[in-house]
């Protein structure tokens, strides 16, 4: 099946179709690239959802711009699909994307761009740190979270500062991250 047969079956309609052709368009790879460039541009919501999931199928390292993209889609469950898709596709450079996200109040799309950083790892540590010293509180929980499963020791000092001052979900997400890096808490009351 040639690539324009794939993308009639991606945008028909039919879930199944749809998701079998996404993978099949996956497998293709680059090629399939310049016609899912313009099902992004597409008018319709259900045409750019396939094209981003479509994306999260492709291996290569220019998906992930595409992906920064579609997280500004003005549909919510495209944001969400393209900052699901960026676990997939861990990019230092959309960092900065990913961190606006977590002050999203769309919590889901939040708790997505978290996991999203999750995946980059120690080079998203020095925004996540910033985030949890000044961000908002939403903000805050969603950098302590993605801050604990990281486990980098870098953010030792700024997890402590955050759970002396934080809210009872940081100071949860902030304890979990000390005992995944095998740190534990020692608290000694004054006589």
């Amino acid at each position: 099946m040639d690539i324009q047969d794939l993308l009639t079956q991606l945008t028909s309609g039919d879930d199944d179709l749809a998701e079998a052709a996404a993978q099949a368009l996956g497998a293709v790879g680059e090629a399939a690239l310049p016609a899912l460039d313009e099902l992004l541009q597409s008018d319709d919501p259900d045409h750019r959802w396939w094209a981003v999931r479509t994306l999260a199928a492709i291996q290569q390292v220019s998906v992930a711009p595409r992906l920064a993209q579609a997280l500004r889609d003005p549909e919510p469950e495209i944001r969400q699909c393209a900052a699901l898709a960026l676990r997939q596709h861990p990019n230092f450079d959309v960092v900065p994307e990913l961190v606006a996200l977590l002050e999203s109040e769309d919590k889901l799309l939040a708790r997505l761009a978290g996991d999203a950083l999750v995946s980059i790892g120690g080079p998203a540590v020095s925004d996540l740190m910033e985030t949890l010293e000044n961000g908002p509180p939403g903000a805050q929980i969603e950098a302590a979270r993605a801050l604990a499963l990281i486990g980098d020791t870098r953010a030792v000092p700024a997890l402590f500062s955050a759970w002396e001052q934080g809210s009872t979900m940081v100071q949860h997400w902030v304890e979990q991250g000390f005992e995944n890096m095998g740190i534990g808490m020692v608290f000694f009351q004054p006589e």
